[in-house]
């Protein structure tokens, strides 16, 4: 890693070093959603089809989760740990760390492309899919597994150019396939007539410009961290500890879609496919809230693991601080909106009237506990961050299957109201997970930092090999 961003993890001030790192990650996680936002959109105002083609949508999601929740398994736990390298001082160890990345996601997306092909139509219908949404399902995700490789590639390896510090060039991968998104869809949606076929290839595209960016960054002179070719191919040392820590952020993104296909067919047995659709758009805003929060959270990441593996603890404490208290400023803001002012984001997605008027009621239940889920999600990217695996997988795993799913199933036996207690499973899941986050995070944070390790001046540090 170069002195500068050696000399800014090290010794910049705290807040707008995570602001200076957050910022784009934010503005490119907001873009990323524009990939589901957009389509969604385009797709809702076909004629006459529209909602049917909306909730098709929706049923495929949860696939689509499943498939870019690999590249958090591999991009997200190998990243981290690139980090505390580049902060011992081991650069060529960060940039096996990258070889390996790669070659473990094109494993990835060609076993994921296959197995979904093979197995579509009975696991839409597993996922929800009734006879009038089928075949919109199918005909999007047809197309959209094709695109299963650079899809794992942009998001898996553009963790390794934000890693290094250039939190705008990783914004800028996000940005173009998203642009490219943008305009194409009309083009295949409506000029070429193809619906949601069109949707899907524009996807498809621009994923895999996002992907030939990101392979340029990383193989250009301007990479701190360099993909080399002799790199490419799997360590079993480095895959287990990339995996071990991949585990936590690839459980909060694959249990999305589990998450999904539990709402999806519980809330379609009691209320129908107008529900699944009002479901759909909230699911959509819950990843757009997460993806802000954990983008910001992220910011912190690179600042925590550098300065642990530097072994500078009081360094660490003060962004865990910062980070932590910024979730949850950040969080209160979001939940604000959604609580009072539903009806903007709904409209991006439907002009139905009697989908955005259930949308609404059930919004404000739903993101009931998005109140305080921030500090939650600033906690996990810390265990990550200091390569805490176990502790960042039972957190993953409480939400969303030990509470989630079982409250899901459960509430409706005893709540009458059988839609309502659905949607009440949400916020009492997140206000007991995130009661319990903190209770460990307050225990296992002493542990880890214990007193204060003095800086180690970097010049030095880094000429010795």
């Amino acid at each position: 890693m170069g002195n500068h961003m050696n000399e800014r993890f090290a010794n910049e001030k705290i807040p707008k070093l995570i602001f200076s790192l957050a910022t784009p990650a934010i503005v490119a996680q907001l873009i990323n959603a524009l990939y589901n936002v957009v389509d969604r959109m385009f797709i809702g105002r076909i004629p006459e089809t529209g909602t049917l083609a909306l909730t098709g949508i929706g049923i495929v999601f949860p696939i689509m989760m499943i498939i870019q929740s690999f590249s958090a398994l591999i991009g997200f736990g190998a990243a981290p740990l690139a980090s505390i390298k580049m902060g011992e001082g081991k650069n060529k160890k960060a940039e096996e760390l990258l070889g390996s990345c790669l070659f473990m996601l094109l494993i990835a997306s060609a076993v994921l492309t296959i197995t979904f092909l093979i197995f579509k139509s009975p696991l839409l219908v597993l996922f929800g899919a009734s006879p009038d949404t089928l075949p919109f399902a199918e005909d999007y995700m047809g197309i959209y597994l094709i695109g299963s490789v650079p899809v794992l590639i942009s998001l898996g390896l553009n963790q390794f150019i934000a890693a290094q510090g250039f939190a705008k060039t990783a914004m800028i991968t996000i940005c173009i396939g998203a642009a490219v998104n943008i305009i194409l869809d009309p083009i295949f949606i409506f000029g070429m007539n193809m619906g949601v076929k069109g949707a899907a290839l524009a996807t498809v595209i621009s994923q895999t410009i996002s992907a030939v960016w990101v392979i340029w960054f990383l193989t250009s002179k301007r990479a701190h961290l360099r993909l080399r070719f002799e790199h490419i191919r799997i360590n079993f040392k480095i895959a287990g500890g990339v995996l071990a820590l991949g585990l936590s952020p690839f459980i909060m993104q694959s249990t999305e879609s589990l998450i999904q296909i539990v709402f999806n067919t519980s809330i379609g047995n009691y209320g129908g496919d107008l529900y699944v659709a009002a479901m759909g758009i909230m699911s959509v805003l819950m990843q757009l809230f997460t993806l802000l929060l954990n983008s910001f959270a992220q910011g912190a990441q690179p600042i925590i693991g550098y300065n642990y593996g530097a072994g500078d603890h009081e360094r660490v404490k003060s962004t865990i601080k910062y980070s932590s208290v910024f979730c949850g400023i950040f969080g209160l803001i979001i939940w604000s909106v959604f609580t009072f002012l539903p009806q903007l984001p709904i409209m991006i997605f439907t002009n139905d009237p009697e989908l955005i008027t259930l949308t609404m009621e059930l919004m404000k239940i739903f993101f009931l506990g998005t109140i305080i889920y921030g500090i939650q999600l600033a906690f996990q990217q810390v265990f990550i961050a200091l390569g805490q695996a176990k502790v960042s997988i039972f957190i993953a795993v409480l939400r969303k299957i030990i509470l989630l799913i079982p409250l899901v199933y459960i509430l409706p036996m005893v709540i009458s109201s059988k839609t309502s207690a659905v949607i009440i499973a949400e916020p009492i899941a997140d206000f007991c997970s995130v009661l319990t986050c903190c209770i460990l995070f307050g225990f296992k944070i002493k542990h880890l930092l214990k007193g204060s390790v003095k800086k180690t001046i970097i010049s030095s540090k880094m000429s010795v090999k």
